[in-house]
């Protein structure tokens, strides 16, 4: 039987931070992580690694997959294929699910469905829980609390950015999960022992999956229909003027409505390698740069997630920011890319 892990956590927790960490030590080779992301447009994968195709090798032995339709479809590929040769013998799978899922009926496929419980077993859930926006979090989305609810582990992240809430985060989940082993998290490091080591083989299985059945009947499955995506799609390079002001513009625009930002930005004063953006609410992370594209694909690709988020107003303002800084750069005579003071994107992070 193969064991399986699921890392859920509500958008911006750092999910991906955690497991882009994981997958760097020696101790999660041979792993195969399965991501699912909300919207039409997923990038989470490209972050992990490159790859052009929906099952992906990556360089410490792993293979990782983007969920196609089904994960139960997923499951079953992945067994078949790791049967026939074709793909390496993995001895775990790593799922990490959007941060907008309910996991109770991945639980539930994982417990019950005879198409793939013959081949794999539940080891058990990881929920992130950020110590910046964790509190605001689990009071205004019921998504986060059943997250919450489910979890056998509990990692705390962000601890660096809000060491003054780690407590009471801490007594927050404490209050909604009393049984969850809790962990904190400083930049996505935790061992891959405490999250994958032999002490969840001791686990007795059956209350296990009791306890998680009741939990999944007692919380049902819903989701927030007020919440949307979309994705910003740009050809052509973008200054990085442009993309400092337009961060600025929406984060004291929209506020708490904006929930997750993420993009590969292609920067014009940079094309060698994209940058890497994250925000979560007001906060944005420092830029990072990848040291190559990870796919041929060098469009600019941002992705939104909040509740009654305008569309046409974030392309139009795009789009307004895109020639205001055209134009100041011809009058003035300055590079398009000049950055303004104060800015948040810097060209040499």
């Amino acid at each position: 039987m193969i064991p399986v892990t699921i890392i859920t956590g509500f958008l911006g927790s750092g999910k991906t931070t955690l497991l882009r960490h994981l997958l760097t030590d020696p101790a999660m080779s041979r792993t195969a992580v399965i991501m699912n992301e909300f919207g039409e447009i997923g990038i989470d994968h490209e972050l992990i690694e490159t790859s052009d195709e929906s099952l992906m090798q990556l360089t410490t032995g792993c293979l990782c997959c983007k969920i196609s339709n089904d994960l139960v479809l997923t499951l079953q590929e992945l067994a078949q294929r790791r049967a026939d040769g074709s793909i390496m013998a993995f001895e775990r799978v790593v799922i990490e699910t959007s941060g907008l899922a309910d996991p109770a009926p991945i639980l539930h496929a994982l417990m019950a469905d005879a198409a793939i419980v013959d081949d794999y077993a539940l080891r058990g859930m990881v929920t992130v829980v950020d110590a910046v926006n964790g509190l605001r979090t689990l009071e205004q989305h019921e998504q986060a609390v059943r997250q919450l609810a489910l979890a056998d582990r509990v990692i705390i992240s962000k601890t660096d950015l809000a060491q003054a809430r780690t407590h009471e985060t801490r007594e927050k989940i404490r209050a909604l999960n009393p049984t969850a082993l809790m962990l904190t998290s400083d930049r996505g490091e935790v061992p891959a022992s405490e999250l994958f080591g032999d002490e969840w083989k001791a686990q007795p299985e059956g209350p296990l999956l009791e306890r998680k059945e009741a939990a999944a009947a007692m919380l049902g499955h819903s989701h927030e229909t007020a919440i949307q995506s979309f994705c910003m799609v740009l050809e052509e390079p973008v200054a990085a003027a442009t993309l400092a002001l337009f961060l600025e513009a929406i984060t004291d625009n929209c506020g708490p409505d904006l929930l997750r930002v993420k993009g590969i930005v292609n920067i014009a004063e940079r094309p060698s390698a994209p940058a890497v953006l994250h925000g979560v609410q007001h906060i944005f992370d420092p830029i990072q740069w990848l040291d190559q594209w990870p796919s041929e694909n060098r469009d600019t690709r941002i992705v939104f997630i909040g509740r009654d988020l305008p569309e046409v107003w974030f392309r139009r303002l795009f789009e307004l920011i895109s020639f205001e800084v055209a134009d100041e750069a011809a009058t003035l005579g300055n590079r398009p890319g000049s950055l303004p003071p104060g800015s948040r994107l810097t060209q040499d992070a």
